[in-house]
């Protein structure tokens, strides 16, 4: 928690893990200055005026700094394991990506739609604002249909597209030597895509790259791919 993210014109912050990160992680004292951000707005500081058990007052409030840009790029991710989304939500947040598209799979399991960690989204992409001392969460949307989704709504999303798929015959490197950045990527879940689906994604556009022979986890694949935007 290199941010505290606060609510629009607050002057306290009241939520519990924050005050016990400022408590406890921090050590922060009566006088001492926090690093603070106004979600949807810009970052500053702030100095602590008053500890109590269940509120921290601030005073001096500066907010002066512009978020970091996003990265220009949209994410389709596949459903995975909702332990395993909970990590790939806080990362992609934390590295700054636009847009997130989560699908349905063929590996994607009905049970992994009903758990409620799907209900706690906001609550890891606050974290994960919060690690990258940002403000301005992604756009999320959840996509039960994958068939509809591709043949009626992804041929509206603008850019290059790329699907990672580690039986492409064409590596991210060699795509790279001869395209620009693409603008939206498109992951799998554990056990990547069946042939049927990147089949459907690059008849609507997309072009297969493989990272090559390894088969990676679905986070090192995110991290590795969306690594080639923080390097620009």
């Amino acid at each position: 928690m290199n941010c505290i993210l606060l609510a629009k014109n607050a002057k306290s912050i009241c939520d519990p893990k924050q005050i016990t990160h400022i408590k406890e992680i921090l050590k922060s004292k009566v006088g001492d200055s926090l690093t603070i951000g106004e979600i949807g707005g810009n970052i500053g500081k702030a100095t602590i005026a008053q500890i109590n058990s269940n509120e921290v007052l601030l005073k001096d409030i500066i907010l002066g700094k512009k978020p970091p840009a996003k990265l220009d790029v949209t994410v389709v991710l596949a459903l995975p394991r909702p332990k395993v989304l909970r990590r790939l939500i806080m990362d992609m947040t934390s590295l700054g990506i636009n847009r997130l598209i989560i699908v349905n799979s063929y590996r994607s399991q009905k049970s992994y739609w009903q758990s409620p960690l799907l209900e706690r989204i906001d609550e890891f992409v606050f974290e994960g604002l919060q690690q990258a001392i940002d403000t301005v969460p992604p756009v999320i949307e959840f996509k039960k249909y994958f068939k509809p989704f591709v043949e009626d709504e992804f041929p509206a999303l603008l850019g290059d597209a790329v699907i990672a798929h580690p039986y492409a015959s064409q590596s991210w490197k060699s795509y790279l030597d001869t395209n620009t950045m693409p603008k939206i990527l498109c992951i799998g879940a554990e056990g990547g895509w069946i042939e049927y689906e990147v089949d459907l994604l690059c008849l609507h556009g997309c072009k297969a790259v493989s990272l090559g022979e390894r088969i990676l986890r679905t986070e090192s694949v995110v991290n590795v791919l969306l690594g080639q935007w923080l390097e620009g």
